[in-house]
């Protein structure tokens, strides 16, 4: 698959044996894109506890070069780029977003889960930061999707932080297209909804607190970093 790098005011020609040729930034003008989307967890360990507590997901915060609907990618460490002719449905903390708060109904095992504190009348608050959420073609060919979200889950009525955690999943495309290279996308992110929900779900109590009552030793997972399938920093 041929792919044109260009910026909004310029044309970046590059080799022609690039895989996917280069990457571009999608101006206006451009026909449309082929639009693509990544789908919610359905399926979670049963032993997962039943909470009467209710829960706002905060849009995930964003490097400005993730906080937008075109599809990132890495040719080195140090460059960014994104696919031509291709998008997310949305902006990508968005639709993160939805993936999440779909994720925590399809548990099944919550009251209320929603992206509006008006809409529901959250115990906690579920606050992400979106690390990484780009193909990288520096560690091997086809590219390798990471994903990194930074999870804090805070007490509503008092904003107490309760835990944090990271979360992060690696997934190699089949096949260097766009097409794989999603699937990869859902793959990895996937990894890491599964984590961040059974996380959101065991560390608090499965009632609400009264105000004011500190928190008993936590259940769940203790913070730091949850890493599979990625290679080490450095390697």
């Amino acid at each position: 698959m041929n792919l044109i790098a260009r910026a909004r005011s310029a044309v970046l020609a590059v080799s022609a044996g690039t895989l996917l040729g280069a990457c571009a930034l999608l101006s206006a003008g451009e026909e449309s894109p082929n639009l693509y989307t990544l789908t919610p967890k359905s399926t979670f360990d049963p032993a997962l506890p039943q909470v009467s507590w209710q829960l706002v997901v905060e849009t995930p915060t964003a490097a400005a070069y993730l906080n937008t609907s075109r599809i990132a990618l890495a040719m080195a460490p140090t460059s960014a780029d994104y696919y031509a002719k291709s998008a997310w449905t949305d902006r990508a903390p968005l639709l993160v977003q939805t993936m999440i708060v779909e994720s925590l109904e399809n548990t099944r095992r919550i009251v209320g889960v929603g992206r509006d504190p008006l809409a529901v009348r959250p115990t906690y608050v579920l606050q992400t930061e979106l690390r990484e959420f780009q193909a990288e073609y520096f560690s091997g060919k086809p590219p390798t999707v990471h994903v990194r979200i930074v999870a804090r889950l805070v007490r509503q009525s008092d904003r107490q932080i309760v835990a944090s955690r990271g979360f992060e999943r690696c997934a190699r495309a089949a096949a260097d297209q766009v097409a794989s290279v999603v699937e990869a996308f859902d793959e990895a992110l996937g990894g890491v909804l599964k984590g961040l929900v059974s996380w959101t779900l065991t560390v608090p109590p499965p009632r609400p607190l009264p105000d004011g009552v500190p928190f008993p030793a936590r259940r769940g997972p203790p913070g730091g970093e949850e890493t599979r399938d990625c290679p080490k920093s450095g390697a």
